[in-house]
């Protein structure tokens, strides 16, 4: 990884320099003599490192920072500044600067900042995880109570890392499924910080309910889901798949531009609907839509929920009416589901042998292979890709 020192003192940016190279002589390190005009060039989206050494931002730099950060995310920035106060620390923090170092630095200091920075960034990613949908296709479908607990399913074969992030931006209410810890940063604070994202940064914004199984909590207010882009689902997106062997998404029955981008990355979108008229009615609606913004059937999957034989509509009249297979039926447990969901606790703890939960074992099963979706591969990604 390359290292950039951005400093007006050519004389100590060569003593940093070569505290760096003390530390570590692979590295390549380079000076720019200047100011932090330097930072507006191209620079590219390899990963890197800026030291700026000396220079604190005012007035319109703190912009230029912020749109720095926008068109290059794997840029790392670590500042040297002279007694920096509080109030600068935070903005330099919801800029998305890595690090803000006071002068005069240490050695170790500088060398230890920059070592967890290359590591971050220099991990080798060991997975290509699989992405899968949960949409209902009718409110109360148990959508939400499906992809949270299938999460916990596939997360008890260790050692999958499982993560689960709650796209239903404005309702969003996942965690509660599955924990009765309250989330300490939310998908509005991952994408107030995209710029800042890796690894580490990721795990760290997880609300965590096992070792191996986290959840990215929903926004806590409309005014804060209203913030969140495209380009930051597309970011955290291909991170995550680099990082777990499994990412669920609960997403809201919303076609708007955001859920097109989660969909154009996700293997697998199951629909859940019941087996009565409003919901094979709105089921189909629903196909329709996904049918015309060109997600092929190879991607879409029905599972019925709280499935009863016997009942006025069966399985074949469903698959009849929908034109496409069950892929799963869920059986209807009503006590148990309903503790699980009341006590905020998986099913999986409260009932191990309930056929819901025999059904998710099935359902965890079945995901084996993590064959990335198509490039090109929805309506969004042609959109933005040609």
């Amino acid at each position: 990884m390359k290292i950039s020192i951005v400093s007006r003192d050519h004389a100590h940016a060569a003593t940093l320099r070569q505290w760096l190279l003390d530390d570590s002589p692979q590295r390549q390190i380079a000076i720019l003599d200047g100011g932090l005009e330097l930072l507006e060039r191209d620079w590219g989206n390899e990963p890197g490192i800026f030291v700026v050494d000396g220079i604190c931002p005012v007035g319109d730099e703190f912009d230029m920072l912020e749109q720095l950060g926008d068109r290059h995310p794997g840029q790392a920035l670590v500042f040297l500044c002279a007694e920096p106060s509080s109030e600068l620390l935070l903005k330099m923090m919801r800029l998305g600067v890595r690090e803000v170092l006071p002068l005069p630095v240490k050695a170790e200091v500088l060398c230890a900042t920059t070592g967890r920075i290359e590591q971050s960034f220099s991990a080798t990613p060991a997975r290509s995880g699989k992405i899968i949908a949960f949409i209902a296709c009718k409110g109360g479908s148990g959508a939400t109570f499906l992809a949270t607990n299938l999460a916990y399913v596939l997360a008890e074969h260790q050692p999958d890392q499982v993560a689960l992030f709650d796209l239903n931006l404005q309702f969003g209410d996942a965690s509660l499924y599955v924990s009765d810890h309250v989330p300490a940063n939310t998908l509005a604070d991952v994408a107030d910080n995209i710029s800042r994202m890796d690894a580490s940064f990721l795990h760290a914004s997880l609300l965590h309910v096992l070792p191996n199984f986290g959840v990215l909590a929903a926004p806590d207010n409309v005014e804060r889901s209203a913030q969140i882009k495209p380009a930051h689902i597309e970011t955290l997106l291909a991170l995550a798949r680099r990082q777990y062997d499994y990412v669920v998404l609960d997403m809201s029955r919303t076609l708007d531009a955001v859920n097109l981008m989660a969909l154009d990355h996700t293997d697998k979108v199951f629909l859940v609907l019941q087996e009565n008229l409003p919901f094979i009615r709105d089921t189909r609606r629903m196909l329709d839509s996904l049918r015309e913004l060109d997600y092929g059937k190879q991607k879409i999957h029905l599972l019925v929920n709280r499935y009863e034989k016997g009942g006025e509509i069966d399985i074949e009249d469903v698959e009849r009416t929908l034109g496409m297979k069950v892929f799963a039926t869920i059986p209807n447990s009503y006590r148990n589901v309903s503790s699980s969901v009341n006590l905020g606790i998986p099913l999986l703890k409260v009932a191990p042998h309930d056929p819901v939960t025999r059904s998710l074992r099935e359902i965890a099963e079945t995901l084996g292979s993590k064959q990335r979706p198509s490039k090109g591969d929805g309506w969004l990604a042609s959109l933005l890709h040609h």
